[in-house]
């Protein structure tokens, strides 16, 4: 046995060794490749500071930049009946959902909230595809229309950032249900007379893109976002032909009349503040006057109507 090799250098080895570094510390950038601090990146609204790419971004995390003061009261959402299916693939429907719970720390995959942006009252509506790729579900739907209802009720406009791989599977027919549900809840939001603005973000597609994020009085997006029903993937294996470059992004769409704007992340409270008083026909805001957005503890929950008018709650 030797003495010094077996016993002494690890020995010292252990004293010298530099401290582990938490793995989150760092984040990637999945377009350039650049290592980005997570407090820069942060702060920087989740875009990356070299290449500009726009990263996903959790909905609460989105409503604190948004709303004034990052003030906001988050609306109840009914509770849709659990696992109506009996769904099971390599995991039960159940197991999928806690997952996602736990990894998200959210219920599920659309948050509802309601504050001021510019000191005007607004409802909004984040998906989070880091929830079971933001899927629609009967949840979803149902947030949908109480947002709808609370907007209703506070004659307000509501805001829509939507993020979604379409349907979810899990939830069968019941989930493509929720298309025409809130169709009918953007319907409620047109007769009201009350502004819906979406802004589309990376990726919005299926059954999602077919409904309420295509309905929206003015449509803008996210630099880069892939906007679509079916994939490019699938589109060139159905028709054996090579698509145009930037196919389904959303400057293709802006330059082909879907869109209205592409609006860079940090520039998107001052449009949506521009447009909300606009369409509600107040004067434009001034600078100086408008609370900036902070990052603070947000308010309780607060109860809604119940979303009964369809099936599927």
């Amino acid at each position: 046995m030797n003495w010094i090799s077996n016993y002494v250098r690890p020995k010292i080895n252990s004293l010298f060794s530099r401290r582990e570094v938490p793995e989150n510390l760092w984040t990637k950038c999945p377009e350039c490749g650049t290592m980005l601090f997570h407090r820069e990146l942060a702060d920087n609204l989740n875009v990356c500071s070299s290449c500009d790419h726009h990263m996903a971004i959790a909905p609460r995390d989105r409503f604190k930049a948004l709303f004034d003061g990052g003030i906001f009261t988050e609306v109840k959402v009914p509770e849709p009946m659990a696992d109506p299916l009996h769904f099971r693939d390599q995991k039960r429907y159940p197991d999928r959902l806690k997952t996602a719970q736990k990894a998200t720390g959210e219920k599920e995959a659309m948050l509802v909230a309601e504050g001021e942006i510019g000191r005007t009252q607004v409802v909004a509506v984040g998906q989070d595809f880091s929830f079971m790729a933001g899927s629609m579900g009967m949840y979803v739907g149902n947030a949908l229309i109480a947002a709808a209802e609370v907007a209703v009720k506070r004659k307000c406009p509501l805001i829509l950032f939507s993020a979604a791989g379409g349907a979810r599977m899990q939830e069968g027919i019941l989930s493509l249900m929720q298309m025409p549900r809130t169709t009918v809840a953007v319907q409620m939001l047109k007769e009201a007379g009350l502004p819906y603005i979406v802004v589309l973000t990376h990726p919005t597609t299926g059954g999602v893109t077919a409904s309420y994020a295509m309905l929206g009085d003015v449509q803008l997006s996210e630099p880069n976002a892939l906007i679509c029903f079916a994939g490019p993937r699938v589109i060139e294996q159905t028709i054996r032909e090579k698509l145009p470059e930037g196919f389904q992004r959303a400057e293709y769409l802006l330059d082909h009349g879907m869109l209205d704007r592409v609006t860079h992340r940090k520039a998107l409270r001052d449009e949506l503040i521009a447009l909300v008083r606009l369409l509600t026909g107040k004067p434009p805001a001034v600078k100086g006057d408008l609370p900036p957005p902070k990052s603070v503890e947000t308010a309780a929950p607060e109860a809604a109507p119940a979303a009964g008018k369809a099936g599927g709650s």
